[in-house]
């Protein structure tokens, strides 16, 4: 999304709009992984209520206060994705169109970049501790 932004700053529109799809992909890809877990963790046992007795989830020590922050972070944080997708579809389809100005691009950038920097919080909170 950065190297989109810069390139509709310096008048590059085709290498923008290439940017903004390959930007576009990888938010898909985003999402496909997160409900890929959201389905395995709820095969498991994992509810937002907590973990259903007799889980392996509960044998593996996971408990209710856990299963019910990571469905609400990471499901608010998956629907400002979402959000983020049609911004960057829209701006795409404008862009190709020549309707999209640099600032267009640099707004969709900096909401998708505020997205990737929540992420960075909610990765460390429960992937890394």
């Amino acid at each position: 999304m950065g190297t989109a932004v810069t390139a509709a700053r310096l008048g590059n529109g085709k290498k923008a709009l290439a940017n903004v799809v390959f930007t576009i992909i990888g938010g898909a890809a985003f999402l496909s992984c997160q409900a890929y877990e959201w389905t395995h963790l709820i095969r498991e046992g994992a509810r937002l209520t907590g973990p259903i007795a007799g889980s392996e989830l509960i044998e593996k020590g996971v408990t209710s206060q856990f299963t019910q922050a990571f469905f609400l972070l990471t499901g608010f944080h998956g629907s400002h994705v979402l959000s983020g997708l049609v911004i960057l579809i829209i701006t795409a389809i404008r862009s190709s169109m020549g309707k999209t100005p640099a600032q267009g691009v640099e707004m969709a950038g900096l909401y998708w970049h505020f997205v990737d920097l929540v992420w960075v919080f909610i990765f460390t909170l429960f992937y890394l501790l």
